[in-house]
């Protein structure tokens, strides 16, 4: 086979994985790697969990799709268990996380219109990535992620992440124009960047005090990934707005935009929809990964085997002049480095049978499923203190 009818969006490793259980992945020869990675984020539970398993082939034997213009039980099931764990009201299933974010962006435009509002316009983050389609593209932040695409579509103004004051300036500047404000909890693209202790409950304040709508892009952060099912819950606040994919079919593609209070009252009949979104496979593979995180304490094990790793990382790597700084929550870690280590990946895998992921040039992001225990922990470290000590020799 060749990959030349592909086309070039992506630069992939010369690796091939034939099969994968729990945190492991074969190559085509058989090697083992451990996956520090989850598809990006998307494997909590693990490849190949027997219950997803069983959930995607006896559903495949019943029925895969019917369309929106029917009712389909499993969509209303996920949708209940959502805005349970949530807080939220109502759900809009679609098939990935940039259309999930575009749909929290026309419920922004539609609470601006319904407010009288001409030319509405939401408040993002600097270094933030919220997709790769026209609309989440030009909320997003980055020169390599835009270059070529000039002109993009919406209404944005960028402030510091993190920056409360800058927020109360673009309301001096912006008036009642500013509908809403939509950001990562913690920016995974940019570095894994946290947020400082306190920023969202003030934010969420300010949101109520400036009626705005809070939108919470979740993708990465949500379901379960940083110890509680949705990053927001560690501060104790709710938002109006929240999208999810990624981990949430873990591996099967499913977006979901959930909201409450009058966003989740904005959409009618005909002001959006989706062909595949919401279909009874993705559906209930969802209410399948949400009863095994539930069922298996993956919550509590995030956070207990996170502290762990994060703590043996510090204790490694603390005072090594190639890495400027370590942090995270839960299972999501990121290692900046002074300067970018070429092949990194590559020399993790080839070498040391890990796989980590790069992102901005020099930061490893670590993103394993859910199911990591200790013995694994130690294999994480291992690899990836020999993968950079290795390439600064």
């Amino acid at each position: 086979m060749t990959a030349a009818c592909l086309m070039t969006t992506y630069q992939p490793l010369a690796l091939s994985f034939t099969k994968g259980l729990g945190t492991r992945l074969w190559d085509q020869a058989g090697r083992e790697y451990l996956d520090a990675v989850a598809g990006v984020a998307v494997t909590n539970v693990g490849h190949s969990h027997p219950r997803v398993v069983s959930a995607i082939s006896e559903q495949a034997g019943l029925l895969l799709h019917t369309s929106n213009l029917y009712s389909i039980d499993w969509q209303q099931r996920l949708a209940h268990k959502l805005t349970q764990l949530s807080g939220l009201d109502r759900v809009f299933f679609n098939n990935s996380g940039a259309e999930a974010n575009e749909t929290a962006l026309k419920l922004a435009r539609l609470y601006g219109w319904h407010k009288g509002v001409e030319q509405p316009l939401v408040v993002v983050m600097e270094n933030a990535f919220h997709g790769r389609t026209l609309g989440t593209l030009s909320a997003s932040d980055g020169p390599a992620v835009r270059l070529g695409f000039q002109g993009l579509p919406g209404d944005f103004i960028k402030v510091p992440f993190g920056d409360l004051a800058a927020l109360d300036k673009a309301h001096q500047a912006y008036g009642q124009r500013i509908v809403a404000v939509l950001m990562e909890p913690i920016q995974g693209e940019s570095g894994v960047q946290l947020a400082p202790p306190g920023y969202l409950k003030a934010l969420r304040e300010l949101c109520n005090r400036r009626n705005w709508l809070l939108m919470l892009d979740e993708i990465q952060t949500g379901i379960g990934r940083t110890g509680q099912w949705f990053a927001f819950q560690h501060e104790g606040i709710v938002p109006d707005v929240m999208t999810l994919a990624k981990g949430l079919g873990n591996g099967v593609p499913i977006g979901a935009c959930l909201a409450r209070g009058k966003a989740a009252e904005l959409f009618t009949p005909g002001s959006h929809g989706s062909t595949f979104g919401g279909n009874p496979l993705a559906c209930r593979v969802g209410c399948t990964v949400l009863d095994i995180i539930e069922e298996q304490g993956l919550l509590e094990n995030a956070k207990r085997q996170g502290e762990r790793l994060l703590a043996r990382l510090h204790a490694e790597l603390d005072g090594e002049p190639q890495v400027l700084a370590i942090r995270g929550q839960g299972l999501m870690i990121g290692i900046e480095l002074a300067q970018p280590i070429r092949d990194l990946t590559l020399i993790a895998a080839r070498d040391h049978g890990l796989l980590i992921n790069v992102t901005r040039g020099k930061t490893i992001r670590l993103l394993p499923p859910l199911t990591l225990d200790e013995r694994e922990v130690e294999m994480i470290v291992r690899g990836v203190v020999r993968a950079v000590r290795g390439a600064e020799g």
